[in-house]
């Protein structure tokens, strides 16, 4: 059994990121199958383009982002559910006032994140 409050789980600053940041809900470590993260990206935050060796499910708890999902674009506010597939490229960049979060839950495979720009 696991327990936790989200609250106090450190934000990291995403590298890669601009004013975004990445609390481990449940690491690989504490889930067999899945790990769960949560995303926060600021007003006028965003990821590049990139892609992950790992399919994302990803449920948006606040906020609204543009986001590119291969070849479309769309735009992610709350309550919104998204799958991105493995290999497809996808970036995210906040188009509102509230912060844009995220949970992402992916498989607990091998995963090489590769920045596109």
């Amino acid at each position: 059994m696991l327990h936790k409050q989200s609250k106090e789980i450190i934000k990291q600053k995403v590298g890669q990121g601009e004013a975004t940041y990445r609390q481990i809900l449940i690491s690989p470590e504490e889930g067999p199958n899945f790990a769960m993260r949560k995303f926060t990206i600021e007003p006028e935050g965003f990821m590049p383009l990139h892609t992950n060796e790992v399919e994302h499910e990803q449920y948006v708890l606040n906020g609204t982002a543009e986001l590119r999902i291969g070849n479309e674009r769309i735009i992610a506010k709350k309550d919104d559910v998204i799958f991105i597939p493995s290999g497809v490229e996808h970036d995210y960049r906040n188009i509102g006032n509230a912060p844009f979060e995220f949970l992402c839950i992916v498989p607990n495979k091998k995963d090489e994140i590769k920045i596109i720009s």
